[in-house]
């Protein structure tokens, strides 16, 4: 493949990395006033960072693995937003008879809980010396990349990932965790996608809507879990609970009907010329 106007994966790779180590540190200020999104534009930010440094492999590992660290615990009030939204949002649905009134003044309680237990973790993080020194290293340099594959070529092998775990995913005993890492592949494609620019727009696209169809299912099995903690600590409630993980669960069925769609449409779309 033809590198984006004739630039080197390590070119392409290097912008990349200078841009979005620029947006997380901006980012910063936001997510310490607790201004709506900045969590998780700064996780995002850090996602498409690794996904930029983990084409180096062994120089940038440390580097790597402390953006997962990072990640992680912006994930721990990102994951308490979105689930919060999801389950307040389905049980405003509820007709009055299944408790509805009572689940939403729970949830809402839970979800604020959630949040506010959250948010010292990212508070302490950002104040330590090991967001400072991760600030430090993404501002190095990174290595040349001289010899690394082509964007192309790194994209096809997430591609192929993310094809091996929908196949696994499809009547095995763990499909849950099958498709929670063809959701990963895909989005790690689709951010080397992004670093290669205009190309590679069609590829990017088709793993992002794959990305998010996929990460409708993940997010019905964190409801899921989330639910029966909820029925077993408020029994009282307990059949409320039943509906929303029973809305929970066709959500999640709806997702494995498309898989051999998918499926058939992955093995179609090639990466980019």
């Amino acid at each position: 493949m033809a590198q984006q106007a004739g630039r080197t994966a390590g070119a392409l790779l290097a912008a990349r990395i200078a841009e979005q180590a620029a947006v997380l540190a901006g980012l910063e200020a936001a997510v310490r006033a607790d201004e709506p999104d900045a969590v998780h534009r700064m996780r995002v930010a850090s996602r498409r960072l690794r996904s930029a440094l983990r084409a180096y492999g062994p120089p940038l590992r440390e580097v790597v693995g402390e953006l997962r660290w990072l990640a992680s615990v912006l994930g721990l009030a990102r994951d308490s937003e979105v689930l919060g939204a999801r389950l307040l949002a389905q049980a405003g649905a509820l007709p009055p008879e299944c408790g509805r009134d009572e689940l939403v003044t729970r949830l809402t309680r839970w979800s604020r809980e959630l949040s506010e237990r959250a948010r010292p973790e990212v508070q302490a993080a950002l104040d330590g010396p090991r967001y400072a020194a991760l600030l430090a290293r993404l501002a190095a340099e990174p290595p040349p990349g001289d010899g690394l594959p082509a964007l192309s070529e790194l994209a096809r092998r997430e591609q192929r990932r993310v094809a091996a775990r929908l196949k696994a995913a499809v009547g095995g005993p763990d499909g849950d965790r099958e498709l929670h890492e063809a959701r990963k592949a895909a989005k790690w494609a689709r951010y080397l996608g992004e670093t290669a620019g205009l190309p590679a727009d069609g590829f990017t696209a088709r793993m992002k809507a794959l990305q998010e169809l996929l990460g409708e299912h993940q997010d019905s099995v964190v409801a899921r879990a989330a639910l029966l903690g909820l029925a077993r600590d408020h029994p009282e409630e307990g059949f409320g609970y039943g509906v929303l993980y029973g809305g929970q669960l066709a959500v999640a069925e709806r997702v494995r009907e498309r898989l051999p769609d998918v499926r058939r449409r992955l093995r179609k779309a090639a990466t980019w010329e």
